[in-house]
This record gives structure tokens, C-alpha cells and sequence, in this order.
């Protein structure tokens, strides 16, 4: 069964989600960031050139002929699926494919519209007996550097 991890109370989602892939790629982990659209792929593209500041973040589209063997995949699109470990959904609905990977990460942050898609996701992945690992980013904010 999929593990489900939800990072809540999140600042910026995209920085949190070049964090959590570049922990992934350091730990020999591959994983797909499902976006919500072409901008939001295009603006996480970027930042992964230069997020972390310390080294970069191999990564490319799904559709991309080096993407079975790039470590971050991230797309808008779910057709080409080439990754099965981790699903990171920057999504506001529900990944319907979700349960074909090992683990699915959830950033859900602050604003009132993406606290309700959220908590409507962790419903459904609850009521049907996932077990959910939750971490509340607020703790994070005085850490962050």
C-alpha cells in the first residue's frame, strides 16, 4: 500500500518541493513532481537549476528521452508516467494514479483554497485506509536558511 506523507502549513510550495526532491536524489530515490500545469512545470524547472544552492538537481520532463534514467522527473502531464518510487503531487485534485507508487507526498499550503483541496485529499486517502504520516512545516520557519 502507499505510504502517504502530507507536509502542511507550507510557505512556498515549489522551494519545499525542490528540497524534498533533492533529499530523494541524495538518497538514491527517484521521484515525479505532478504539477498542476505547463507554468507551474516551467517555474520548478527553473528553480531546480538553481535550488539547492550547494548543487543541482538532475531532472527533465516525463516525456524526455533521458527521463528513464534522470533521477526528478517533473510534469504537468501523467500520460508518460516513468516513475514508479515517489509521487510528489503539487496538484490541487486528487492524483487518480497515485497508488502505483511506493510513496505519494502531498504540500499543501496556506492559502484557504489549498488548505480545503488538502484536506479534501487527506480524507479521501484516509477513508480509505491509508496510514498518513503528517509533518507541520510551521516549526520549520524559524529553521529555514
Amino acid at each position: 500500500m502507499t505510504q502517504i506523507d502530507f507536509y502542511t502549513h507550507v510557505d512556498d510550495k515549489l522551494r519545499t518541493a525542490c528540497r524534498l526532491a533533492a533529499k530523494a536524489m541524495q538518497q538514491g530515490v527517484r521521484i515525479m513532481v505532478y504539477t498542476p500545469d505547463a507554468d507551474t512545470t516551467e517555474r520548478l524547472d527553473r528553480m531546480l537549476w538553481t535550488l539547492p544552492a550547494t548543487g543541482f538537481v538532475p531532472h527533465c520532463r516525463s516525456g524526455d528521452e533521458l527521463a528513464p534514467q534522470t533521477p526528478v522527473i517533473i510534469d504537468h502531464l501523467c500520460e508518460l508516467l516513468v516513475e514508479d518510487e515517489i509521487l510528489l503531487n503539487l496538484h490541487p485534485e486528487l492524483p487518480a494514479f497515485f497508488s502505483r507508487f511506493r510513496r505519494l507526498i502531498e504540500i499543501v499550503g496556506q492559502d484557504d483554497d489549498d488548505r480545503a483541496h488538502g484536506r479534501s485529499r487527506f480524507r479521501f486517502y484516509r477513508d480509505r485506509g491509508y496510514e498518513i504520516r503528517h509533518h507541520d512545516m510551521r516549526s520549520e520557519r524559524g529553521n529555514a536558511g
